[in-house]
């Protein structure tokens, strides 16, 4: 017997998405992308990192497209902020820096995506839907320097005293995906990569976050450098 319940054929709900730059032509550039696809929803605007924290707490979007450098407030002090006013907001840094103390420090803060500002237009909902699926997005100009930077920050804790607190217990399978989302693997390269489903790896990802306590791929891979879980050379 069919069911005939309201939401039988329900196509699903959008993807909300606010818009941070301080530069009104670029907002303009991205909200005419962004209008254009019909499973993505513009709810918002903002020039400046305090107006994105208030705007986020009234509209809940599930994406941010964000820049690094604003006036009265960064990119990423908006981006701590905005974990407390919009907890499940998925965050993408869009920028013309490429430094790696930015993408660094904008991972430290929960930023779920590092893109530069040259990322071809059309990629831009595609970069929307797939941090919105759960994936963590970095230029690949920028994959090296935070490969550099996490050897660095590895090296440094090995230079300061240990840590009282236990580190995280992960499994064996668990430590290999968290070490291969780290060289910046998709989900889909990961399952190819371990000859394991799709599934399977979205289930591990989703057991690392819940037992590191954290929101992000990348964040994940900070923490497992830090608790020396995975090391780099």
């Amino acid at each position: 017997m069919a069911l005939q319940g309201p939401d039988r054929g329900k196509a699903p709900d959008p993807i909300r998405a606010l818009i941070v730059d301080d530069h009104a032509l670029f907002r303009r550039g991205l909200e005419m992308v962004l209008d254009s696809e019909s499973d993505i929803e513009l709810v918002g605007e903002a020039s400046d990192g305090e107006e994105a924290v208030r705007k986020a707490g009234e509209a809940l979007p599930d994406v941010v497209l964000m820049d690094v450098r604003m006036p009265r407030s960064s990119g990423i002090e908006a981006c701590r902020a905005l974990k407390a006013a919009a907890p499940s907001a998925k965050i993408i840094m869009l920028t013309i820096s490429d430094e790696e103390g930015d993408l660094f420090e904008a991972i430290r803060a929960g930023a779920s995506g590092y893109l530069l500002k040259d990322i071809p237009l059309d990629e831009v909902a595609e970069s929307v839907r797939a941090v919105h699926g759960g994936q963590s997005l970095i230029s690949p100009s920028m994959a090296g320097k935070l490969l550099t930077e996490f050897a660095a920050l590895a090296r440094r804790e090995d230079e300061e005293p240990p840590q009282q607190v236990p580190a995280p217990r992960l499994t064996e399978r668990e430590i290999e995906v968290l070490r291969l989302v780290a060289r910046g693997m998709n989900n889909r390269d990961i399952a190819k990569e371990l000859f394991i489903s799709e599934n399977t790896v979205k289930n591990h990802v989703r057991n690392i976050l819940e037992k590191l306590q954290i929101h992000s791929r990348m964040e994940a891979v900070l923490v497992a450098v830090r608790e020396k879980l995975i090391e780099f050379g």
